[in-house]
């Protein structure tokens, strides 16, 4: 009997994220793997108005149809006392989708109970495994109550650097379409590269104080890994407007750095996978926070890497039960290692991507997470 599951997705606020967009949409092609109908459904961003919200949509729909999920759209009010709002043009009924629904998967805290409350049963997931528990320990924000809780994060509930909050967390890893995401081949001479955001005005409290958790603070005990590596790196980044901002990539570039906007290569998604599909491999730092609290997190960006074939050299993030060191993927701690790690990769390249493609195989196949947390949620 087939299933169907409504997908929470929140993509409507962010349309120049091609990366974003396929957090979900990986997911999506793994649960109709497992023969599940899938609905999609967005919050409507705060401050939009109607007219915006229909070409938003009508973007959407068009990304959506390439894969098959345009049939099944839906729009949700975040702020009002009851969620119904009357479905814009080729949208489904909110309240049609939350009765059809066998279960709700949601990847936002900030689901409200009105909202939540419409399903028979909840799943949430976890993306920021550490600082999801750190701001509920701090009231920073508050979860509505959900039928079981997943992390992508190893530690969560088994570190003293994670608290678990009182909450029964459930580890299951990001995960990566194998289908959606083909092995795909790159002439010699192509970059290491990543994309993401740079800076961003976002904080994290400790006992000492605060610090800076964007990516360009996890990047810049690395910003000297262009002098150490014969291999070109490249960072299509979202590094903002205005003198300042090209005053930083003039500085990255004179470290030997390639700098690309994102908005440029990858806002779409098809953009997105082109790019990383044009790549060598990815070379990227983390937040600091993940190295702080040590919570063996993995970027669903870095999946879609691994599954296209092209071998990682990432920002260790703490100890894991099956993440290799040097094996398709390479995780380093140090500006030396890096470096050794990138030749390592280049050197032995055709091994690499085989493993790299292998990983993906063996640990984040969409269709094997989805399975197992259908498994949990539905039993």
């Amino acid at each position: 009997m087939s299933r169907d599951v409504c997908l929470l997705a929140d993509t409507l606020g962010f349309m120049s994220g091609g990366g974003h967009f396929w957090v979900y949409l990986n997911w999506a092609l793994g649960l109709r793997a497992n023969g599940v109908r899938v609905h999609w459904l967005e919050p409507i961003p705060d401050g939009i108005d109607a007219d915006e919200l229909l070409q938003r949509l009508a973007t959407l729909r068009a990304r959506l149809r390439r894969h098959g999920f345009d049939r099944s759209i839906a729009v949700v009010a975040w702020t009002r006392e009851t969620p119904d709002v009357a479905p814009p043009p080729g949208c489904a009924a909110f309240g049609d989708i939350a009765a059809a629904a066998d279960l709700l998967i949601n990847f936002t805290y900030a689901m409200p109970s009105a909202v939540l409350e419409r399903f028979r049963r909840s799943v949430l997931i976890d993306i920021d495994p550490g600082l999801t528990q750190l701001w509920l320990a701090t009231g920073q924000i508050r979860i509505a109550p959900h039928s079981l809780y997943f992390t992508t994060g190893e530690t969560v509930g088994d570190s003293p650097l994670v608290p678990d909050c009182g909450l029964p967390w459930i580890y299951t890893p990001p995960c990566v379409s194998l289908q959606g995401w083909p092995i795909a081949g790159a002439p010699p001479d192509a970059p290491f590269t990543t994309v993401s955001g740079w800076c961003a005005n976002e904080w994290v409290s400790t006992a000492d104080g605060y610090y800076c958790n964007d990516k360009r603070h996890g990047f810049m005990p690395f910003l000297d890994l262009p002098g150490l590596t014969n291999q070109p790196l490249e960072l299509a980044i979202n590094i903002g407007e205005g003198e300042a901002a090209a005053a930083e990539r003039r500085q990255l570039e004179a470290r030997g750095w390639r700098v690309r906007h994102a908005y440029e290569v990858a806002a779409s998604p098809d953009e997105y996978q082109r790019y990383i599909q044009a790549s060598r491999g990815e070379f990227s730092a983390v937040k600091p926070s993940c190295v702080r609290l040590q919570n063996a997190w993995i970027s669903d960006r870095t999946l879609c890497y691994l599954a296209s074939g092209k071998p990682v050299v990432v920002r260790h993030t703490g100890p894991s039960r099956f993440l290799p060191t040097s094996a398709g993927i390479f995780r380093f701690r140090t500006l030396q290692e890096a470096a050794e790690m990138l030749g390592a990769a280049a050197a032995d390249y055709p091994h690499q991507s085989r493993l790299a493609r292998a990983l993906a195989e063996e640990h984040f196949d969409a269709a094997v997470a989805t399975r197992r947390v259908l498994e949990r949620a539905l039993t």
